[in-house]
């Protein structure tokens, strides 16, 4: 039945769904984090440095035999876009740490979280991407889970939502909540490089 022309593309509407919910939600996990002067650009330098040496073994035949993973012989291409990714965020961040000069907004955020999300689902890492945007997925839990128990007890779980506003209301200053961040960003990307041998 799902050979048929009509029918047909609905034997990849799971995948489809998925695709959107990975690339979704990277995508506003990464503007929930835009809350704190180079906070989501720290977080997005490093994320897209460990998917930049991702992509690269992925496309790299004997790399990825070596390692063990999928070989997927055009998404060698996708590491320029990645190092592009990590050179841009670097040069903003320049402007953008604190006190910052230039602001992210919207339009960034959304675009950079997308750009994780779509090279996750290219390099067939949806999972892994979990533990490199690690920060990212606090973050937007923290929100999902302060609306929920709101919306459901009328209690809150943190003194506020994201989750770098409640460590800034627990008394930490601004640049010690970004600094934080930026290394259990870079711990988890780390952590998530180096199951690719552990597998």
């Amino acid at each position: 039945m799902l050979d048929h022309p009509y029918t047909y593309p609905l034997g990849f509407s799971f995948f489809f769904l998925f695709v959107v919910l990975v690339i979704m939600g990277s995508s506003n996990a990464v503007n929930l984090t835009d809350g704190l002067d180079g906070l989501a650009t720290g977080c997005t330098i490093i994320a897209a440095g460990a998917l930049t040496v991702l992509t690269y073994v992925t496309g790299h035949a004997v790399f990825a035999s070596y390692l063990e993973i999928q070989y997927l012989p055009q998404v060698g291409e996708v590491t320029i876009f990645c190092g592009s990714m990590v050179g841009a965020c670097l040069g903003f961040l320049w402007y953008n740490a604190h006190p910052a000069e230039v602001f992210m907004g919207d339009v960034g955020s959304l675009a950079l979280g997308g750009g994780i999300g779509t090279v996750a689902v290219i390099t067939k890492q949806e999972i892994l991407l979990l533990f490199i945007g690690g920060v990212f997925v606090a973050e937007a839990l923290s929100v999902i889970l302060q609306v929920a128990s709101f919306q459901m007890y009328g209690r809150r779980i943190f003194r506020m939502a994201p989750l770098h506003h409640h460590f800034e209301l627990q008394g930490w200053s601004e640049s010690k909540v970004i600094i934080r961040f930026w290394i259990a960003a870079l711990v988890l990307a780390l952590f998530s490089l180096s199951t690719l041998k552990l597998r």
